[in-house]
């Protein structure tokens, strides 16, 4: 005998059909999401790497960078060649560093020449402080030498930036690139000038600290608001300004 199929029978077909649709769904979407496309690291989370600074990143790192002067045990004190080294080696700090690490000062302890040694690591000190270095900025110290004429060394941590190479991958066919995305070697070039062209590398790392301030137009700023004088420029200055241009 043949069984008809009762209205009752029908939700429970139709609850299990939408129970299998909704399985098969949910496992595509399981292996879509399980899916790495490139297996040389060109696709980062689904998403394509097409940014230059992240696909040809210039890295940045600290060497140090010193300077050894030779003091005679009968000198007093630094030379004049030696007191000019002592300025270029401070401005190129200045440049390459930003005020981001000290200065240090090796003095030779034991040697002939530790008197006049320890006479030119005053002087170098107090060199630096007249070019803009706070003392806590300059460290110091004493290191174990014998002979003659020990040097006397200056030394800090520079940063350094070290350029992508490129021209090293063409293996995509731009003719086929149907998605016209960047090639791989896209950027890397203006990363590489970057690089070679930055005059502080430091700042690629963040903004520089800040610099010290003006006392002296502070305070004059400072006399003016307890008088109560005016702060800006006067109106007479404001317009020689625009005449002059200055």
């Amino acid at each position: 005998m043949q069984m008809r199929s009762t209205n009752a029978d029908r939700p429970v077909r139709l609850g299990l059909g939408v129970a299998r649709i909704l399985t098969v769904a949910l496992l595509s979407t399981l292996a879509a999401g399980c899916k790495h496309d490139g297996a040389d690291g060109s696709r980062v989370a689904g998403w394509t790497l097409i940014d230059p600074d992240q696909r040809h990143p210039i890295l940045v790192s600290q060497q140090p960078a010193s300077l050894s002067l030779r003091v005679s045990p009968s000198a007093d004190g630094l030379t004049p060649a030696q007191r000019a080294r002592v300025l270029e080696f401070a401005s190129h700090s200045s440049a390459s560093d930003a005020g981001n690490s000290r200065i240090v000062i090796s003095a030779p302890s034991g040697s002939q020449n530790e008197g006049s040694a320890m006479q030119g690591a005053d002087e170098v000190r107090q060199l630096l402080i007249n070019t803009g270095y706070s003392e806590t900025k300059i460290a110091v110290e004493a290191y174990q030498a014998s002979g003659r004429d020990a040097p006397l060394r200056l030394s800090y941590m520079r940063y350094v930036a070290q350029a992508p190479e490129c021209g090293q991958d063409w293996s995509q066919n731009l003719a086929r690139n149907y998605q016209n995305t960047p090639y791989p070697n896209f950027g890397c070039a203006a990363q590489r000038n970057l690089a070679v062209q930055v005059a502080n590398p430091a700042d690629l790392l963040g903004p520089r600290t800040m610099t010290s301030r003006d006392s002296n137009r502070r305070d004059n700023m400072y006399k003016k608001y307890v008088n109560g004088d005016a702060l800006g420029a006067s109106k007479e200055a404001q317009t020689i300004q625009n005449v002059t241009g200055q």
